[in-house]
């Protein structure tokens, strides 16, 4: 009999977890719709043209003359970049216990999340290479959904960071050191449930 209770109650998660990441992935698209139409409507400002003086002319001749200006070649401003702190509290699983299942089934869908991180990490890493940062949000977007399914703090937190930056950022440097912060946390999650 209890045997049927843990099987169902798996199922529900399972249904449960499978019904967020629909949700989840319903709404991301229409954020991205919403977002796309949006800049759709933004038109690109056209610089004016700048007023030229009268030219000089010479006195004798009576044709236009130029007059030299040194040109100053400007350096480019490189602007300071904030890079995430990432101090998030310790990962924990009560979210799954408060579902019903016991610390002990909790401790397997954390352990069941570790690999799946680890196998997205390579891909990330590609992506970053690739500067391909839409690659890189859906893959954070799938890894955040399992992840606050299964818990909150640690990990699930900075996965709900680095996705949101994803949405809108383009800065290599951030999206990497998001990338070592979650190998970090991928890290520390392992020690917590081993």
């Amino acid at each position: 009999m209890t045997a049927y209770i843990i099987i169902a109650l798996i199922f529900i998660v399972i249904v449960s977890i499978i019904t967020l990441e629909y949700k989840n992935e319903k709404k991301y698209q229409e954020e991205r719709q919403k977002r796309k139409e949006a800049r759709k409507k933004v038109k690109p400002s056209t610089p004016k043209p700048a007023k030229q003086k009268p030219k000089k002319q010479d006195i004798k001749t009576k044709e236009p003359v130029e007059k030299k200006t040194p040109q100053v070649v400007k350096e480019p401003v490189k602007k300071k970049i904030k890079l995430p702190k990432a101090n998030f509290p310790r990962f924990d699983h009560s979210r799954l216990l408060e579902m019903g299942l016991s610390d002990e089934e909790a401790k397997e869908y954390v352990k069941e999340l570790i690999p799946q991180i680890e196998t997205q990490i390579p891909l990330l890493e590609e992506a970053l290479k690739e500067m391909d940062f839409h690659a890189m949000e859906r893959l954070t977007h799938s890894l955040k959904g399992s992840s606050t399914t299964v818990g909150t703090g640690g990990v699930s937190d900075l996965l709900v960071e680095y996705n949101t930056y994803l949405k809108d950022g383009r800065e290599p440097e951030v999206a990497d050191a998001y990338l070592t912060h979650l190998k970090n946390y991928n890290k520390a999650l392992e020690q917590q449930y081993s």
